[in-house]
């Protein structure tokens, strides 16, 4: 078994109600996941199974090689040399930045507890604020040494539980992608769940998207956004409308935007009635463009605006156009579409 994580077929359920259902994924050493969903999906009760804090119905939990859990068979959480940071991470207020820090290493030796206390100040840029007291250090700088206290052990696995929750937007986003590096360059393997897409995308190597306690798709943030398996998945991750289709060939469907192809083939059969998922990114304003569609709706982004569209025929499409393109409510722009996955589904799956 080469993952550092194995998930095989997990289900769980507490007091009669089913939390979650036959569960499997794979994660590589050193790999980082995130667990992407809506509150209640179940990301929390799959990352306290992991950790030890649940016991199974059905199925295995596999840590580094060694079965952590299966029915009749629980290992005790302080037995898996897993680190967790949860929501409401809490340090010690009566302890320094260094002393927090450290918590987690008094059986090592002096010398080694300094030489991973120096490892960690450096990684997370605490230099400055190794005297400090939790109460005098910002939202951010306290997040960066629970995280530092949760890897100062060095555990084979480090859980996440929503850790940048209680952090403004902007901040966020920019944590993640610091935390990313921090965690390949000490080489850690890690879950996180979260419920922001911007932070799954900023963070993850593969993402995991839950709903009603099933994984419903376990891929890159890439194919989740431009190959989703399912329609649920589609209008979780990014934005977009459907429109309706009729399959022309394996690689052809034809709509009222015209005829729509891409590179991905599809079990769908000819003459077949279809829904087409079409992305703000797949309709392009083009002034010289003879086709037109009035703005209905703008959403600025700074860089872009989201405009909501609707064309000759009484359809309506999102386009994100750069923000120096701002057009007035109702007035008609040209647009034409540059579309590279043909991403469908049955009338029933929408």
């Amino acid at each position: 078994m080469n993952n550092a994580i194995e998930i095989k077929e997990l289900s769980l359920s507490i007091e009669g109600r089913q939390i979650l259902e036959n569960i499997s994924f794979g994660l590589g050493e050193i790999g980082i996941a995130c667990l992407l969903g809506p509150s209640g999906c179940g990301k929390t009760s799959l990352l306290r199974c992991i950790a030890g804090f649940e016991e199974l119905n059905h199925g295995e939990v596999w840590i580094k090689g060694v079965i952590a859990s299966k029915p009749f068979h629980h290992l005790p959480v302080e037995q898996r040399n897993v680190g967790m940071v949860f929501q409401d991470y809490v340090l010690f207020p009566h302890m320094s930045v260094t002393e927090n820090i450290i918590f987690g290493l008094k059986d090592q030796r002096a010398a080694r507890t300094k030489e991973r206390l120096d490892e960690l100040i450096v990684l997370f840029a605490l230099e400055k604020h190794i005297s400090k007291y939790p109460h005098q250090l910002s939202g951010g700088q306290q997040q960066r040494v629970a995280l530092a206290r949760a890897m100062a052990p060095r555990p084979g696995v480090l859980l996440l539980d929503e850790p940048f929750a209680s952090l403004d937007i902007e901040l966020r986003e920019q944590l993640a992608r610091e935390l990313r590096s921090i965690l390949k360059q000490d080489g850690i393997t890690t879950i996180m769940v979260t419920h922001n897409q911007l932070e799954a995308f900023a963070m993850a190597d593969i993402i995991g998207v839950m709903g009603d306690g099933k994984l419903r798709q376990w891929d890159t943030a890439f194919n989740l956004y431009h190959e989703p398996k399912t329609s649920y998945v589609a209008n979780f991750i990014g934005e977009g409308v459907f429109i309706k289709g009729e399959v022309i060939n394996s690689i052809e469907v034809k709509t009222d935007i015209g005829n729509i192809k891409g590179h991905a083939p599809h079990s769908f059969e000819k003459g077949e009635k279809v829904r087409v998922l079409i992305r703000p990114d797949d309709i392009l304003h083009d002034d010289d463009s003879k086709v037109t569609a009035y703005v209905r709706g703008k959403a600025f982004r700074g860089a872009e605006f989201l405009y909501t569209l609707e064309t000759q025929n009484g359809l309506y499409l999102q386009s994100l156009v750069p923000s120096h393109h701002d057009h007035p409510m109702n007035e008609p722009i040209g647009i034409k579409t540059e579309i590279d996955h043909l991403v469908i589904f049955t009338d029933e799956d929408v």
